[in-house]
């Protein structure tokens, strides 16, 4: 049986991103989901159901997820089925994020809960229903992860993405002029170094380190 990789987008992103990935992974196939859902545990039951499918016809699975599709992959009780994952800039704290938001249009917890959905101005709707689900359901993740991480990230702060990669011994990789969004050639490129640098090290259980803070992109990148 072969190797797959399964390929996660972000908001606004789609399945056809996992194409770049083809090249990275030349002797497995590679397969983005067009998840048609956009809440936790609505996408999070898409991405079970994938990767159970996924199961039947492949040996070992490997995860690339980005930004809130990683959010969404640890909502969906996948850590028995795959055996490795890449995150690019994923969401690790959605309440902080929730709670940044809600401070970014002065919004208080009570007004939410009365009026249960605000729109916003830059483009996310903030739910009552999601707050809960997420204080509710706190992220619990148990794969061998490797972890690219812009510092420049507007999202996630650095505290806050060292902390979920010591706490699950992620090993993270900081791009010092990164962003959220790795788009630009210089960032791809790294993007790139980084997943082949990753794929061709020793497996994640013989590292020496559970936890590694890579600043090599210090002057590899720009925002």
């Amino acid at each position: 049986m072969k190797n797959a990789v399964l390929y996660i987008h972000g908001k606004d992103g789609s399945a056809s991103e996992s194409e770049h990935y083809k090249a990275l992974f030349p002797a497995d196939d590679v397969i983005g989901l067009d998840y048609q859902t956009f809440t936790p545990w609505e996408t999070g039951k898409e991405i079970h159901q994938a990767v159970k499918n996924m199961q039947t016809e492949y040996h070992r699975l490997t995860l690339i997820a980005n930004s809130i599709g990683a959010y969404f992959s640890m909502n969906a009780d996948i850590d028995a089925l795959i055996c490795k994952a890449y995150f690019i800039s994923p969401i690790v704290d959605m309440e902080r994020l929730i709670s940044d938001m809600m401070a970014w249009i002065n919004v208080t917890e009570s007004e939410l809960k009365e009026m249960d959905i605000i729109p916003t101005a830059f483009g996310e709707d903030l739910s009552w229903k999601y707050l809960c689900y997420v204080r509710e359901h706190p992220v619990k993740w148990s794969v061998p992860t490797d972890i690219l991480y812009g510092r420049n990230d507007a999202l996630t702060s650095y505290e806050t993405i060292s902390a979920f990669a010591e706490k699950h011994h992620a090993c993270l990789t900081v791009a010092e002029n990164g962003e959220h969004w790795f788009h630009t050639a210089e960032q791809r490129m790294f993007l790139d170094k980084w997943m082949r640098r990753n794929q061709n090290e020793n497996s994640y259980h013989s590292r020496t380190e559970s936890h590694r803070i890579d600043l090599s992109c210090r002057s590899n990148t720009r925002g």
